[in-house]
């Protein structure tokens, strides 16, 4: 079975269920990106608390079940709009930018783009260029090859090194776009919109393997933790090799995000060891059962 890696996706909004069945599927190791939970956040406090549970509960929590967990933090664009929270969300990321795990600033970028969200989009380029971390871009759900062109601009005004931005949520009409940069091209896999398995196949065909990343992004709403291994049967089926498959859906991610110093490839190529024993602040995943340890 190939080894698989998916680099998007929203651990906090699943349950132990999905780890347990994404561990089985063959996924040694995720990263979570920061991101909107679904309802305003009032106050810079709430951040600070999510930032941390990235860090410290949802990383043990996935150990639980032999996974690597590591993370991107960052303003995501849809509250950088709301200037009552954004500028001191902005103030406290440095303090997370060096934390152990974090392996981007992420996810940043375009939601209605807007003049707020311009000018957090450059301010986190910054940083991330300040930081030598690599950047985890959200591209829009509407206007999205307006929202690709202008994120484009506004990395090359920043400066920011093009092959440590991977550009994500890419779909037929914005990966060319993607192409003519030196970023990496990230595409998101969903049950009814976004990408299938079936056109991200296809888009491997006519454009091949090189810097192309795959991710699941599944969080609250309708989403499949396994679609980052369904992808990989789906281009078995249709004549990639295992090693190609590999190479987009582990060695790609990995490698990208590794430009952190954060993230071993070797280490996370072997699912880690289990002892559910252990405990999280004095918390536990299990709920009464024997704990595993393998």
């Amino acid at each position: 079975m190939p080894k698989y890696f998916d680099p998007h996706i929203h651990m906090v909004s699943r349950t132990t269920d999905d780890y347990q069945n994404m561990a089985a599927a063959g996924i040694t190791g995720v990263i979570e990106p920061a991101f909107w939970q679904g309802q305003a956040r009032t106050s810079v406090g709430s951040f600070v608390d999510y930032f941390d549970t990235l860090l410290g509960w949802e990383r043990f929590r996935a150990s639980m079940f032999g996974i690597h967990h590591f993370c991107t933090i960052g303003l995501n664009p849809k509250e950088a709009n709301d200037l009552s929270v954004a500028n001191e969300v902005l103030e406290v990321l440095p303090r997370y930018l060096v934390k152990d795990g974090v392996v981007a600033v992420g996810e940043i970028g375009y939601d209605d783009i807007t003049p707020e969200e311009d000018r957090f989009l450059a301010a986190q380029l910054e940083l991330a260029r300040q930081f030598n971390l690599p950047v985890l871009v959200h591209t829009p759900h509407r206007d999205k090859i307006g929202g690709t062109k202008r994120t484009l601009a506004v990395i090359r005004e920043v400066g920011i090194a093009e092959h440590l931005v991977i550009i994500d949520h890419l779909n037929e009409l914005t990966l060319p776009l993607v192409l003519d940069s030196d970023c990496w091209r990230g595409h998101s896999i969903y049950p009814n919109t976004k990408m299938s398995e079936t056109r991200m196949v296809a888009l491997l065909q006519q454009y091949g393997t090189e810097k192309m990343v795959v991710n699941s992004a599944a969080d609250w709403g309708i989403s499949d933790p396994l679609k980052v291994p369904k992808t990989g049967q789906a281009m078995l089926d249709a004549g990639f090799s295992e090693a190609q498959v590999e190479k987009v859906l582990f060695h790609n991610p990995v490698d990208f995000f590794a430009q952190s110093g954060q993230l071993d490839k070797a280490l996370v190529g072997t699912p880690l060891p289990i002892d559910q024993r252990r405990q999280w602040q004095e918390n536990s995943a299990l709920r009464g059962q024997d704990p595993v340890i393998k």
